[in-house]
């Protein structure tokens, strides 16, 4: 029987620290330290669209630097206070971009999850990047509060909808990944490991006719052990699985196969690989681990951005849904790799009020 193993964040790494802190480590979000009360902000939004136009500036510095717990409850305020839905009424007095930014930012994460998901399967042309991208990049337990939110607010299953949606081997990896339980956990079985890679390797030449080992192994596995078996695979074959996607898996298939595996191998690499009996003894460790599309992200807001024109729909899906996560070590990974700032390069791309939220919910440079 092979050996367990575990990947073993040092103590450095941002694993360690409460959920709610490291959260707060990776935001970008700035909210003043004292922040005015809800009733107030409603008064000044309410304020901002009376007359001819609207005060879109005051909009945006309230919006832009209040967390979710208080938008929800600015949002509570000014229906209480002015008996008027304050989403309707952004809706009615903001315009393009801005309005598409300001109306997603006012969700919160699982319902706003829905509405992306929902809003790229209707319609004649499905956005698969979007659809992959917001499924293939969750945690088993973000799954879990994706699928119920879905249900609640746009009132059909998931599952059901990807079903009607979506077809082939990626329809059934996505509702393969969205429906199996899976392990979240840092221990891995060395035995198992290496039989998926051999699995993996014998199935790789026929991928593009079937890929029912590859979406077994993507949709059951941890994190921990499908990063495993990458390495695994790398050092048994000589060659790595990306790769191997590449060449074999094309289209929406490969996509959501990559944006998996690299899921798997982005999580922070201060780690190492230990038998768990000789250290459950004297340590405990954090089963809960961040591992979130660090990579995926910043290669889709380089896309969102390169050559002419920008696909302002990506943009504002990634930022809007990373800020308050893990936008700290997006904008990091996007700086190391592409040789200018995020920031920078949204400031080239965009203007406006439109500008300034999308500057304001990524922070300053460091």
């Amino acid at each position: 029987m092979g050996l367990v193993h575990l990947l073993f964040i040092a103590p450095s790494s941002p694993s360690t620290f409460s959920k709610p802190e490291r959260r707060r480590q990776m935001s970008t979000l700035t909210v003043p330290p004292v922040p005015p009360s809800h009733r107030d902000d409603a008064k000044q939004i309410f304020a901002a669209f009376k007359g001819i136009g609207c005060d879109t500036g005051t909009i945006v510095e309230i919006l832009a630097h209040r967390d979710a717990e208080q938008r929800s409850r600015i949002e509570q305020e000014y229906e209480s206070a002015f008996d008027d839905e304050l989403r309707k009424r952004l809706a009615s007095e903001l315009s393009g971009h801005l309005k598409k930014a300001v109306l997603l930012w006012m969700h919160e994460p699982g319902e706003r999850d829905s509405v992306i998901l929902n809003k790229a399967l209707k319609g004649t042309t499905k956005d698969h990047n979007a659809v992959t991208e917001i499924i293939c990049s969750r945690s088993p337990l973000e799954i879990g509060q994706l699928n119920r939110a879905y249900f609640k607010y746009v009132g059909t299953n998931l599952e059901e909808h990807l079903e009607e949606e979506l077809s082939g081997d990626h329809q059934k990896l996505l509702i393969e990944f969205l429906t199996t339980s899976r392990y979240d956990g840092p221990e891995f079985n060395e035995a198992v490991v290496e039989k998926d890679a051999k699995a993996l390797n014998r199935a790789a030449k026929q991928l593009s006719q079937a890929g029912k080992p590859f979406i077994q192994v993507f949709s059951e596995s941890s994190r921990a052990h499908l990063c495993a078996v990458s390495e695994a695979y790398k050092s048994m074959f000589n060659e790595t699985l990306d790769k191997v996607i590449s060449a074999e898996a094309k289209g929406n298939f490969g996509h959501a196969l990559k944006t998996i595996l690299i899921c798997a191998e982005s999580q922070p690499r201060f780690y190492a690989k230990v038998r768990l009996k000789t250290l459950i003894r004297s340590i405990r460790f954090e089963s809960n681990f961040i591992y979130k599309n660090i990579v995926s992200y910043r290669q889709a807001l380089w896309k969102a951005m390169k050559g002419l024109g920008t696909d302002d729909t990506a943009l504002i899906r990634i930022v809007v849904t990373r800020a308050e996560i893990d936008m700290q070590y997006i904008k990091a990974e996007y700086h190391k790799n592409h040789g200018k700032t995020l920031h920078d390069a949204i400031h080239s791309d965009t203007s406006g009020h439109y500008r300034a939220l999308l500057l304001a919910l990524i922070g300053p440079d460091n």
